[in-house]
């Protein structure tokens, strides 16, 4: 595995259940910024026990299709950890993970 990828993975490793991260701030933690694309080609090769279904894109928005049975299991996963869901979107104010990098 890549050293990018391993960075990346450490990072969605770090969002605590009932919170969710951005792609982009992704990238920063795992000190890549602006590479916010390369965030999601990793995670479409992550390993299962990666708590993906926490990253989300910048409007607070699932990114896959949204009736696709991907789409679907990440919105029921963040559900399930307490997240709401208001007209297809995140409060990213209210659940944002805060995090220092």
């Amino acid at each position: 595995m890549s050293d990018t990828r391993q960075r990346i993975y450490a990072a969605v490793r770090r969002i605590p259940a009932g919170r969710v991260a951005t792609y982009g701030q992704i990238a920063d933690v795992a000190g890549l910024p602006r590479q916010a694309r390369q965030v999601g080609y990793a995670l479409h090769r992550c390993p299962k026990t990666l708590p993906w279904h926490r990253v989300i894109n910048a409007q607070g928005r699932i990114a896959l299709p949204p009736d696709s049975t991907s789409a679907l299991t990440q919105r029921r996963r963040l559900e399930d950890e307490g997240i709401v869901f208001l007209n297809g979107r995140v409060d990213l104010t209210r659940y944002r993970w805060q995090t220092d990098a």
